[in-house]
């Protein structure tokens, strides 16, 4: 019969909006207590947008750009993305570079009329022994506003910062307040600089913030909840956010995300709605809570059953009719299932 309880809650996930696989993930759902929510993509749009270029030295503003349109032209990250199409609306046609390397969680390397170009953020610079010193108090300020500073600069000089800024999801602040509200701990994680990440955090009423963690380490911060004894809850959309999906304890991948993600979470939030997570947990307890009641019903049943039948008190006719009866009342209280809503 707890079959039954699981059936009625999965065919009404899609109207929820949700994807379980399978019924030990939507009983496990109820049970977190800490949820680690990646940033960009999933408590921001993953739509961000260039708001600032700031020249240094010879460049031009509109150098800087082309130079960096160049870097990020295969790049597949949101950031990226923003500033290849911001140069493309400038320049229409951006070359290839003469050298690409790609630095998972710094930055890009790249040459271009055989001379060699960084663009990142400060650990890139900080690992090229390339000294940023004398703009350091720019990079805080756009940080301490929530955007991402990236740096283009070369061995011998910096020329410019390029700041993009992602947009905060409309639903995320009302989310996290729900599973505050739920007695769940929310933590973010993401790759930014602590400043910029804190700054967006704010916003959203997140105080646990997991910054600078390189795309490979988000599964071991997953891993050191864990070993405190949370149940964790990871939620993300991209490539690099599957192992981490697959190392907690409920993985929860955003609908609007990559394949990867997708495929490697045991929870899909179809709309990439946050407030998805919210009612995930909410229909796990609810289902839960009923199969309790028809396990109370059924002991009722056959403390009050089995002592009648011994003694002789019960025909075959009247212990089928009871049994009936107890097979209908609790197919008929899981059938409440269906009536569950956001």
């Amino acid at each position: 019969m707890h079959f039954i309880k699981f059936l009625r809650s999965e065919t009404n996930l899609l109207s929820l909006k949700l994807i379980i696989r399978g019924g030990e993930h939507l009983q496990k759902a109820g049970k977190i207590t800490t949820i680690v929510l990646d940033k960009t993509g999933t408590i921001t749009k993953g739509e961000p947008e260039v708001t600032d270029i700031v020249a240094f030295g010879d460049f031009t503003e509109d150098e800087i750009l082309k130079i960096a349109g160049i870097a990020e032209k295969n790049s597949e990250h949101p950031l990226g993305q923003a500033i290849v199409n911001k140069a493309k609306e400038k320049f229409k046609i951006l070359e290839d570079p003469e050298k690409f390397e790609a630095i998972p969680g710094y930055g890009i390397c790249i040459m271009i009329n055989e001379k060699e170009f960084y663009i990142g953020n400060r650990r890139l610079m900080d690992k090229q022994n390339i000294d940023v010193t004398s703009i350091e108090d720019k990079v805080t300020e756009l940080e301490s506003q929530g955007k991402t500073a990236m740096i283009l600069a070369s061995r011998d000089s910096v020329y410019g910062i390029i700041a993009v800024a992602d947009t905060v999801k409309s639903d995320s602040a009302k989310a996290i307040k729900e599973l505050h509200a739920m007695g769940i701990e929310v933590y973010m994680i993401t790759g930014d600089n602590k400043r910029t990440a804190e700054a967006i955090a704010k916003q959203v009423g997140i105080k646990n913030v997991l910054a600078e963690v390189l795309p490979e380490h988000k599964a071991e911060e997953v891993m050191k909840l864990q070993k405190m004894g949370k149940v964790v809850a990871m939620v993300g959309d991209g490539i690099n956010d599957a192992p981490a999906l697959a190392t907690a304890d409920v993985g929860i991948a955003i609908g609007t995300g990559t394949d990867v993600a997708i495929e490697t979470s045991d929870i899909t939030l179809i709309s990439g709605n946050l407030m998805g997570i919210v009612t995930a947990i909410k229909l796990s307890k609810a289902t839960m809570r009923n199969i309790y009641q028809n396990l109370f019903w059924a002991f009722v049943y056959n403390t009050i059953g089995i002592p009648f039948a011994a003694m002789g008190l019960l025909t075959p006719a009247i212990a089928g009719g009871a049994m009936a009866f107890s097979s209908v009342s609790v197919v008929s209280n899981a059938l409440r299932l269906r009536r569950f809503r956001e």
